[in-house]
């Protein structure tokens, strides 16, 4: 039976519904029935050939939440279960043995990383991905919105860890966009104090939104609003 999707069928194209047939489900594989899927400019990126390593029939989407059908069956005995919410983001598989895999490191991958969009991505019905790749999320997270951490959310959460950023840090946010906006929100959830620095002072509410405090002021000669507080 095919999975029904929406793809581009070439680069810059409109998507258009478009049905595929995934194989035999893979040892190390997951299966999932999406819920829900973002829109990152990434895959606008990935549509129109921008990076010039998509491949058409191409199926975008990599903000995906949704539920676990199907496990592979070495993927049975890896903590996942049938029914169970999960999310998959950016990668869809890894070769589980270079040096990157056994360090933990499997987002470096040099052998078998493959992106979730090359491997059929989130705009259709189900997708595939190994195991490890599979996020586990709690049934309280709202499913409808969650999907941005698993794009934004990491890009941005790495770094804290990487700088052990804590309820004793002061940090910087430059632009409250899409990636900002979330650094704020993790580091209020950190407890950490957050100066966010951007050029238009109508990005306060989207500040005190996300759950800043701020009490701003622009420099006349760059035109950036700077808008401090305790976050």
């Amino acid at each position: 039976m095919g999975i029904k999707s929406y793809a581009a069928l070439q680069p810059g194209e409109a998507l258009q519904p478009y049905e595929y047939s995934p194989g035999p489900l893979q040892s190390e594989d997951a299966e999932v029935a999406i819920e829900y899927c973002g829109i990152c400019h990434s895959d606008l990126s990935m549509i129109d050939n921008v990076w010039g390593g998509s491949t058409y029939p191409l199926v975008a989407g990599h903000e995906v939440i949704g539920r676990i059908v199907a496990l592979g069956d070495c993927a049975q005995h890896k903590g996942l279960h049938i029914g169970q919410r999960v999310g998959i983001g950016w990668t869809a598989k890894s070769c589980h043995y270079c040096d990157a895999c056994l360090s933990g490191d499997q987002v470096n991958c040099r052998r078998g990383k493959v992106s979730t969009i090359n491997n059929h991505g989130g705009f259709t019905e189900r997708l595939r991905a190994n195991w490890q790749w599979v996020i586990p999320l709690p049934e309280a997270l709202d499913a409808a919105t969650a999907g941005p951490l698993l794009c934004g959310g990491m890009t941005v959460f790495k770094p804290l860890l990487m700088h052990n950023i804590s309820a004793l840090s002061h940090v910087g946010v430059i632009g409250i966009g899409g990636l900002g906006h979330l650094a704020i929100k993790i580091l209020r959830a950190l407890g950490a104090d957050v100066t966010a620095f951007t050029s238009s002072s109508d990005k306060e509410g989207v500040l005190t939104g996300a759950g800043g405090k701020s009490g701003g002021q622009q420099s006349r000669s760059s035109g950036a609003w700077c808008a401090g507080g305790a976050v």
